[in-house]
């Protein structure tokens, strides 16, 4: 059996509620063991200590963890999320809006996990804007910006979905910025120690092939489907608000077509996190990403 850890709950997490609820795992004769966990880092720190065997989560804990340790062997092994899932939304419609119009406005950054911010920085940077210069609100919840949103108390704010969904649906919210058109961005993997690669190799390519077979049935399968589908994992989520929100995570081409991580998304990654001051110095591709399964997977 492979001890797999939630990072968080999560509806762009999709297609790994997916690999269990379509018999993805029982297909490719692997158990997994679905566990909760309190925070991301508490996911890494169970990694690490042998509590579970494998963890899903962004590239960013891994890149963290081998700046504090250069010896650690945690690596990502399986692409799942390949672009951001985050939005900026605004209080009115802007069909031209550009980052530099966020100047002067009052804004909400996500606070909750560090990697929606760290691009959404860099993008500013590389779009000619000072992050700094942003006039930007105390940092609250997602859901307490949607409300403020809502009530006028804010012009834009950082969500991922449902939040923004929610908003566009009512009417009381705008896409102004979909982060994922920036192009791949390593966002999140299945990870694991390479011990544990090398130990346990053939069912972990079970479990690749297992999150090969959900990527394909998310990019293929209307949101409405995939809503029914994974219901019980958002039981408060409305229907229509779940279906809206994959079919847009679909048109933004959010999930990889198959488990490769590609240098370049990862790359985009960790330039958020050295402009925006998480990173000190570069931590190579192949420190921390092992393609050997992944490709193994695609080639059947």
């Amino acid at each position: 059996m492979i001890v797999l850890s939630e990072n968080f709950r999560a509806l762009f997490y999709a297609p790994f509620y997916a690999a269990h609820e379509i018999g993805a795992f029982e297909a490719e004769g692997v158990d997994v063991a679905h566990r909760d966990t309190a925070n991301p880092g508490q996911a890494t720190a169970d990694l690490l200590a042998g509590r579970t065997d494998v963890m899903w989560g962004g590239p960013l804990r891994v890149l963290l963890t081998h700046q504090a340790d250069p010896a650690s062997d945690i690596v990502c092994f399986c692409d799942v999320v390949a672009r951001d899932p985050f939005f900026v939304i605004g209080r009115e419609p802007r069909p031209g809006f550009v980052l530099a119009d966020l100047l002067g406005l009052r804004f909400a950054r996500v606070s909750e996990v560090p990697t929606p911010w760290l691009c959404l920085q860099d993008d500013l940077r590389q779009a000619g804007v000072d992050p700094e210069a942003l006039n930007r609100v105390p940092d609250a919840s997602m859901g307490d910006n949607a409300a403020a949103l809502r009530a006028g108390k804010l012009d834009a704010v950082q969500l991922f979905q449902p939040y923004a969904e929610e908003l566009i649906a009512s009417g009381a919210g705008h896409v102004w910025y979909a982060a994922a058109n920036r192009g791949l961005t390593a966002y999140t993997t299945l990870v694991t120690r390479r011990a544990t690669l090398l130990s346990r190799q053939e069912e972990l390519l079970a479990m690749v092939r297992a999150l090969y077979r959900a990527l394909r049935w998310i990019r293929a399968t209307p949101g409405a489907e995939v809503a029914r589908t994974l219901a019980g994992y958002f039981p408060d989520v409305p229907a229509s608000i779940f279906a809206a929100a994959i079919d847009r995570y679909r048109m933004l081409e959010l999930y990889g077509p198959d488990p490769v991580t590609r240098r370049e998304g990862f790359d985009r990654l960790a330039a958020a996190m050295l402009s925006g001051g998480a990173l000190k110095a570069p931590i190579p591709f192949e420190d921390c990403v092992d393609n050997s399964l992944a490709e193994a997977a695609v080639a059947g």
